[in-house]
């Protein structure tokens, strides 16, 4: 296996050298002209695991492991290399030879774009960036976050603001729907020793848009947006029924499964009388209000995370009958939830100054999830509430991770720190706080430093015996070269974990990298 990750690096290394593979000087060359390659060496050392800031939101190209690193090669043609045309063509390849991961060859980005004026067709595996939210300082987004390896999807998105013309310039409008499928299955199999629960060939979707409401270069603007994703389709097993039974669900695949989840519907597998939709929906609603002047800019957002309709709409129908009618809504009764669980974040950019050049902080709640008490209405009690929400987890698929990390915001703990074989979120009542800061030492050294609190108390099913803490840190410096070293870059990275949620660990991380464009 290590002389397959040798001949897949030298392969791309062979490429990315410079040697003309490609078309001709002519129109033809179009296609190859504003190649960028990347090479990186990365390698981790840690007493106990890879402390969580040295793991986390890394689009899962990451490990656990006390020892770990890899090597990394990429080829890849930006959309922006056509910024003058109406068509754009842009494609990507990125490949990882890592030492002490989950697979022995990732294929983290293998992608082709096709953009037409402001319309984006995305082919593939591609990294994609969080909405509304500093890439390199937040604790990351609930829904769509950067924490778990890119799912495999067609992606149809407008990816920049576009100006509706009917609004005088005060509304702009962008967004994604996507079709995929995860790639974990073998993963989850040897995980679970094909004992506990898990899943193969689950299909995936998400959608998104967002409105921004003020001219694009006033100093006030606001973005409001709702991301939603579902899980659906594929073969879960070892599904415990609430009799105690196991049994093996196969998830729909035709085309009506593919509706039911674009527009919720439908029934979902292994139920009879309480019917929910098809599949795993989850989503937020998002925020973010800025204010910017020469010197400064501003901003605070929102992350309403939710699981179904009850917390998405902060309501839910309690309006059933009695008797021969316990299972007919009767009349307009509703129950009400408050909007408790939520992510709210401040952040600062000094134009001006270099040594200190940007500031968040945020708080996390999610301790609420709609109440402790699951109840539907039965035959003699007519009364209905839908709590217990039991975020990221799910009864049939497994939950909401890829590769056993979660896909949304890394503190929800990740499936891939159980020791039990059990792929589920066994944290996801938590209150945090985060904080962040970054800038620049000069023109060619960038530093940033995170912090983040974190007391939990399991799951309402699975609660802790005792409310755990964690403090996690992480310092980075990277430094960049110039002149004859020109695209090299070295970066270190100290990180720890203090605490009963994630364990008491300590690391270290150093990253080498060459970045630059073909000549060909």
């Amino acid at each position: 296996m290590y002389r397959v990750k040798i001949a897949v690096v030298a392969l791309l290394m062979t490429i990315m050298s410079g040697i003309p593979v490609c078309a001709e000087d002519g129109d033809d060359s179009r296609l190859v002209r504003g190649l960028h390659y990347g090479l990186e060496v990365q390698a981790s050392l840690s007493d106990g695991a890879t402390p969580l800031w040295l793991n986390a939101n890394k689009h899962g190209l990451s490990s656990l492991e006390a020892q770990n690193g890899y090597l990394r090669t990429s080829v890849c043609r930006p959309l922006e290399a056509d910024s003058m045309r109406q068509w754009a063509i842009g494609y990507g390849l990125d490949l990882a030879a890592p030492v002490h991961y989950t697979s022995s060859v990732v294929v983290q980005q293998f992608y082709a774009d096709v953009r037409w004026k402001r319309l984006l067709l995305s082919v593939g595996t591609k990294e994609r960036e969080m909405e509304l939210k500093d890439n390199e300082l937040s604790s990351g987004s609930q829904t769509l976050g950067i924490n778990a390896r890119p799912v495999p999807q067609i992606r149809l998105e407008v990816p920049d603001y576009y100006t509706l013309p009917f609004a005088r310039g005060w509304l702009h409008v962008k967004g994604h729907l996507s079709f995929g499928m995860m790639t974990d299955g073998k993963w989850q199999r040897g995980f679970a020793h094909q004992q506990g629960k898990y899943a193969d060939g689950v299909l995936y979707h998400s959608k998104a848009g967002y409105l921004m409401i003020g001219k694009k270069d006033a100093r006030f603007k606001a973005e409001l947006g709702l991301e939603m994703a579902a899980q659906f389709g594929g073969t879960a097993h070892n599904v415990f029924l609430s009799d105690g039974t196991g049994q093996t669900i196969q998830g729909g695949r035709r085309f009506k499964d593919f509706l039911n989840v674009l527009v919720p519907g439908g029934n979902s597998e292994g139920q009879d009388v309480y019917l929910n939709v098809a599949g795993n929906h989850l989503g937020s609603w998002v925020a973010r209000f800025s204010y910017e002047t020469d010197a400064i800019a501003l901003a605070a957002y929102m992350d309403k995370y939710f699981e179904d309709h009850s917390a998405m709409l902060f309501l839910d129908y309690d309006g059933y009958g009695k008797g021969p009618n316990w299972n007919r809504r009767e009349s307009n009764r509703f129950v009400f939830y408050p909007m408790k669980d939520v992510m709210i974040g401040g952040e600062v950019e000094l134009k001006r100054a270099e040594w200190l050049k940007k500031i968040i902080v945020e708080y996390i709640y999610t301790k609420y999830q709609s109440g402790p008490i699951y109840h539907d209405h039965t035959t003699t009690i007519s009364d209905h509430l839908g709590g217990n929400d039991n975020y990221y987890n799910h009864y049939v698929y497994s939950g909401w991770q890829h590769w056993g990390q979660v896909i949304g915001n890394p503190l929800y703990r990740s499936p891939i720190y159980n020791s039990d074989g059990q792929i589920q979120v066994e944290n996801s009542r938590f209150r945090a706080w985060h904080a962040g800061i970054s800038g620049n030492l000069s023109n060619r050294f960038h530093y940033r430093l995170m912090a983040t609190f974190q007391n939990g108390l399991g799951t309402y099913s699975q609660p802790f015996n005792r409310k755990r803490h964690n403090v996690s840190m992480l310092a980075h410096a990277e430094y960049r070269f110039k002149t004859k070293l020109q695209g090299w870059s070295v970066g270190g990275s100290v990180g720890i974990d203090n605490g009963s949620i994630l364990g008491n660990n300590r690391g270290m991380q150093l990253t080498i990298k060459k970045t630059g464009v073909l000549g060909l």
